[in-house]
């Protein structure tokens, strides 16, 4: 009987996988792969809960590469283990269209959890499965059922710790007391300026107990002391814990292990004879023994494991028969069968009742109303629920012992936002998060990898302009609309009153494939009055608002706040004899989603009057007035002083509508 094979031939794997096609691509990360390849090989192989042959079984453990340029690393475990990568798909790394690009994006790779690259993004989305397999435990489970029962692992490197953002979202983690979470640190001492001991000499042990972590620490390839630190990491279930491997970047490489030039560049065609020579690697590139295969192969436990979990759910399903419909449809993303009549029924509602609202409020009335109907959504705001009015009637604060509804979230807006993309990537919830829109600017790189990914995330922005008054330019938003507006796949909308804010949240619900940005105003905004196919037409992004008293000559377009000038200045106009029709457009971007007729007749293309008011910077407008129409917004930054000042300081005002369509005309 042959010997078992070693563990160290089978990280070794890893590690040719890794290099060899990184020089194939001439481009890519071979140090971490290299140096993470012990580590990788006994979680994988000893504790990983997952199913090669269906990659999206609900209760497998997440795992998340938050260092992804070593994608590598991953690509070979998927590869590996059995998920269908081929070695043709390794071949392909960082080419066109392969299922390997250069750093782990969601879609492309069977097995990938979230796309990570921008460092410590990762760390943060795996804090969000922490929290939503916590939190949909705690509402799901009874006694004798743990059907939600998973952990989350993150692999990380010194630079996802010198990223704020990793201090936003530990000291939350810690906090919550997330302990189905667990860390591996790379702990290489390597940047690719060199060795972080110039820049980065933090005592990082110490910071994450005062986090509330447990820490470990451990020689990264003694894979004894691996195991025996993440079995201690498993067994406590009060506090995160965080692994603190000591590992040499480029492991076997002769020449170029424990350097920075491992890090960012293929190895060289000498160096890889060198370093195959180094790990008694005897074979060609791509090419492994069967038993390294046969030892890696996690198809027939994962088979056995979520049969098992079948089984559970199954008498589960037995003993709560309404729990168990009611979370599959939770963790497969759909909305309740009488949703979406029931919210046609509310924004009805809201356009009968009419009154002039804050949007900010309006927003308000309609989580108060739509919450009930949908258990998944689960809210959150960066320390300004007062200001933001996120909280519902029966929110209640998610804490380290207690089961709840909301996320007191603290002063974290990067971190809340990523946070966000690791729940909505878990299934079961609909996030939604919340700040001033000017703070969006703390979180942007997060509302991007959220949109990259296509997730269905809400992001609630107030105080959405000069209107917000005293607090002044820093608090005052004049760029950022057109900064979330040209986002792909980012939905942004700024309704004009309750109809429209309502409107715009079961939009923002129902759109699957598409995060939302709802941007609400801290001051009243008035009713406006609607026929029910306007009511109807709000879904498709911009509508004719008010028509057109005689021959039509000039079109208004406007948003949020300012559709209440335009509309006092399609009185004024409409008295003087001049055709003009409002056009509201709350979503820019489903508007240029409809079909050209409709486009067309909302905005005509032979009426080339056209004005655009919005209390934000102006040029994103002139793509819907053209160069000879006229935008009234912003192109400084505000001032201080009480909004209506700020309006007529700023030239934001119905008399210079008036006049801007009176000299096109």
């Amino acid at each position: 009987m042959p010997a078992p094979i070693s563990e160290r031939k089978l990280a070794n794997a890893i590690r040719v996988l890794s290099f060899d096609a990184v020089q194939k691509a001439n481009s890519g990360h071979p140090g971490a792969p290299m140096g993470m390849a012990d580590i990788a090989e006994v979680l994988w192989r000893k504790f990983l809960k997952h199913n090669p042959a269906d990659p999206q079984w609900h209760n497998r453990d997440r795992f998340v590469l938050s260092n992804g340029h070593g994608s590598m690393l991953i690509y070979s475990l998927l590869h590996l283990t059995g998920y269908d990568v081929s070695v043709d798909d390794l071949k392909g790394f960082r080419q066109l269209h392969s299922k390997t690009p250069g750093h782990p994006e969601l879609g492309y790779t069977p097995g990938i959890e979230t796309t990570t690259g921008p460092l410590g993004q990762g760390i943060a989305n795996a804090v969000g499965f922490a929290i939503a397999e916590k939190t949909l435990a705690a509402q799901f489970n009874r006694d004798g059922h743990k059907i939600v029962d998973h952990h989350t692992y993150a692999f990380l490197g010194d630079g996802c710790l010198m990223e704020g953002i990793s201090h936003e979202v530990c000291s939350l983690a810690g906090t919550l007391g997330l302990g189905k979470l667990v860390f591996f640190y790379d702990d290489n001492g390597i940047s690719i300026d060199g060795n972080v001991e110039g820049w980065f000499t933090d005592d990082t042990q110490a910071r994450f107990e005062a986090y509330g972590w447990q820490v470990i620490k451990v020689d990264g390839h003694d894979t004894d002391e691996i195991t025996q630190a993440t079995e201690q990491a498993i067994a406590e279930t009060t506090k995160p814990s965080l692994i603190i491997c000591k590992t040499t970047i480029g492991a076997g490489s002769p020449n170029k292990q424990g350097l920075a030039a491992s890090h960012g560049a293929p190895l060289g065609d000498d160096e890889i004879v060198l370093t195959r020579d180094a790990l008694s690697w005897k074979h060609a590139p791509f090419e492994l023994d069967d038993e390294i295969y046969e030892a890696w192969d996690a198809k027939a436990k994962g088979d056995v494991q979520q049969k098992n979990w079948d089984a559970d759910f199954e008498a589960y399903k037995k003993a709560y028969p309404e729990l168990a419909a009611e979370l599959l449809r939770r963790l497969n993303g759909d909305l309740p069968a009488e949703f979406d009549k029931q919210a046609q029924e509310y924004i009805q509602q809201t356009q009968e009742a009419g009154g002039d609202v804050a949007s900010r409020k309006a927003s308000q009335n309609a989580i108060n109303t739509l919450q009930p109907l949908l258990p998944e959504l689960l809210g959150g705001s960066a320390d300004l629920a007062g200001s933001n009015l996120t909280l519902f009637k029966d929110a209640k604060g998610i804490e380290k012992d207690a089961d709840g509804n909301y996320i007191y979230y603290g002063v974290r807006e990067f971190g809340m936002t990523a946070i966000a993309n690791g729940i909505a990537l878990h299934g079961g919830f609909i996030p939604y998060v919340a700040t001033f829109l000017m703070f969006m600017e703390y979180a942007r790189n997060a509302v991007r990898m959220g949109a990259l990914m296509k997730q269905r995330i809400i992001h609630v922005y107030t105080h959405d302009s000069i209107g917000l008054g005293e607090d002044g330019p820093t608090h005052q938003p004049v760029e950022q609309l057109t900064s979330l507006r040209t986002t792909p796949n980012l939905r942004t909308w700024r309704p004009c009153d309750a109809t429209e804010s309502a409107s715009a949240w079961v939009e923002a619900i129902k759109s699957e494939n598409n995060p939302s940005a709802l941007i609400f105003s801290r001051q009243s905004l008035p009713h406006q009055a609607r026929d029910a196919e306007q009511v109807a037409n709000i879904t498709k992004g911009g509508y004719v608002l008010a028509k057109e008293q005689s021959e039509l000559q000039a079109i208004i377009i406007a948003t949020g706040s300012e559709v209440g000038l335009a509309m006092q200045a399609y009185e004024t106009l409409s008295a003087n004899g001049v055709g003009v029709r409002v056009v509201s457009m709350p979503c820019a971007e489903i508007f240029m989603e409809q079909d050209a007729s409709y486009r067309e007749a909302v905005l005509p293309a032979n009426i080339r009057a056209r004005v655009a008011v919005e209390a934000a910077h102006v040029d994103y407008w002139y793509k819907f007035v053209g160069l000879d129409g006229k935008v009234i917004g912003m192109t400084t930054y505000g001032e201080s002083a009480p909004a209506e000042e700020l309006y007529k300081e700023f030239g934001i005002t119905t008399d210079a509508v008036v006049d801007a369509v009176n000299s096109l005309v």
